[in-house]
């Protein structure tokens, strides 16, 4: 069976680890990049409605400034985002299934969300009536592979890709380390996540929803 790298950051690095492991498939894992904390300003609350949050690190990074933000309801692009914005005192309005974008397609308008982000995110259309603010509160920073962990990448891995900061990031560093790409297979979570990664590889496979049980699915069904 070949390797299966994941290379998202911690935590979820670790529930990505677990799951492939759950489903038979050979894990192995790499942060190859970090999550770190901001400092921002508190914008006037008055304004909002409801938070909008497409990923947990926004909770996980957002500092003692999150808990004046708890009585608006939270919009969560998923299940994971959704529990540890309950964890952290939050009621959760809505819980996607399908990305932030279904989240904003379906609530009625009007709304006026604060939009918790990172150093880059996803470009979503609000419908009419509906409109966001983006506070950046977290950055993620690159990471280089360790010698160990680059050894992966000669042994035919199928590579995870959970965003399309990561695909640019991997791509980098397989150009840095003169990978021949032929030899890697690449699963991504979703068309956008796929489209930085270029040419070359030896197959590019998209998971059918954007979480990681489509995604290792995919894996286990389509790359094995």
């Amino acid at each position: 069976m070949p390797p299966v790298l994941a290379i998202r950051p911690e935590p979820g690095l670790t529930a990505t680890l677990e799951l492939g492991r759950s489903m038979g498939l050979n894990m192995h894992g790499f942060a190859l990049s970090e999550v770190v904390a901001v400092d921002w300003e508190m914008p006037p609350l008055e304004r909002f409605d409801a938070l909008l949050l497409g990923s947990a690190n926004a909770i996980r990074h957002s500092g003692e400034n999150l808990n004046k933000l708890t009585h608006l309801p939270v919009h969560a692009v998923g299940q994971a985002t959704a529990r540890e914005a309950e964890e952290a005192g939050f009621t959760v309005a809505r819980t996607g299934k399908g990305g932030l974008q279904t989240v904003l397609d379906a609530v009625p308008p009007p709304v006026h969300y604060l939009r918790l982000v990172g150093s880059e995110y996803v470009e979503l259309s609000p419908p009419e009536g509906v409109s966001f603010e983006p506070l950046q509160v977290y950055d993620v920073q690159p990471r280089e592979f360790s010698q160990n962990a680059a050894k992966w990448l000669a042994e035919e891995p199928i590579v995870l890709l959970h965003s399309g900061a990561m695909t640019r990031q991997f791509a980098k560093e397989c150009n840095r380390l003169g990978v021949d790409r032929s030899r890697i297979t690449l699963a991504a979570m979703g068309p956008r996540i796929a489209e930085p990664a270029g040419e070359g590889w030896r197959a590019i496979h998209v998971s059918d929803a954007p979480n990681d049980t489509a995604l290792l699915e995919m894996v286990r069904a389509v790359c094995i």
